[in-house]
């Protein structure tokens, strides 16, 4: 039993601590390539966070960390068999539930571990912040803790080397062989302005990639995932005993 997983904890334990950073992994559930599992997102975001926590915990701090949420927005790949999308609009509702019993029970610190690249809280974290300004609300993309290029040699965007060495790492039994997994070609938009990203837009999957990866998965390796996930997990870490430190009105130096 870890004391800072709510889904293995108890009441006992629970109702004697005062927990001070509630944490929030939250993923998706879509095909990522041939080989990948469909819940890569969820598995990612709560190994993540739950290591991260693990050595705050021990440091100290006291981060909470709450189950995954496990649907993320894919609506741009409704066509895609079995990718179960949720709304933006969904997402807020759940969040701001969430966020309100946190203030209700006096947590006013909660970090959301994104790993789904659909996922986008800005701007419900400044909604948020208007209904429950004594909840500091923030996100994070847990890939982007560490510097991917120095571990990898092509991390990829969906199911590519990154994605495809971390569940290696944590769950090497549910990747498939991977010669069995597709290259994660990819097609771009053929508009400039798109191309180069200061016009963005929904990217419809099943028109950009075949096997549904983008970035090639082939020199991924279980020993290149657990140094990765070392890395963003120790970052994240160092991030939460810091959150954890700071009082909310001493936020600004």
């Amino acid at each position: 039993m870890r004391p800072f997983v709510l889904a293995e904890t108890n009441w006992k334990q629970v109702k004697d601590q005062n927990f001070e950073v509630a944490i929030l992994p939250w993923g998706a559930t879509e095909a990522h390539n041939y080989h990948l599992p469909y819940g890569t997102d969820n598995m990612l975001a709560e190994s993540v966070t739950i290591e991260a926590a693990s050595k705050a915990w021990n440091r100290g701090a006291k981060p909470i960390v709450l189950p995954v949420v496990p649907f993320g927005v894919n609506t741009g790949q409704l066509d895609v068999s079995l990718c179960i999308n949720m709304n933006p609009s969904t997402q807020y509702a759940v969040l701001r539930d969430i966020v309100q019993v946190l203030h209700l029970q006096k947590i006013q610190k909660l970090v959301i571990v994104n790993a789904h690249g659909g996922n986008n809280f800005k701007q419900m974290i400044r909604e948020l912040s208007v209904e429950f300004p004594d909840v500091f609300v923030c996100a994070l993309n847990w890939w982007h803790a560490g510097n991917a290029k120095a571990y990898f040699d092509d991390p990829g965007d969906h199911a590519g080397e990154l994605e495809t060495a971390m569940i290696l790492h944590l769950f090497p039994e549910l990747v498939l062989p991977l010669e069995e997994a597709g290259k994660g070609e990819a097609k771009q938009f053929a508009i400039k302005a798109l191309r180069e990203g200061w016009v963005t837009t929904q990217r419809k999957w099943t028109s950009v990639t075949k096997d549904t990866g983008v970035g090639n998965p082939e020199k991924a390796t279980a020993a290149k995932g657990a140094a990765y996930f070392k890395a963003t997990s120790d970052a994240i870490a160092e991030f939460l005993i810091d959150l954890n430190d700071t009082a909310l009105n001493n936020l600004y130096k």
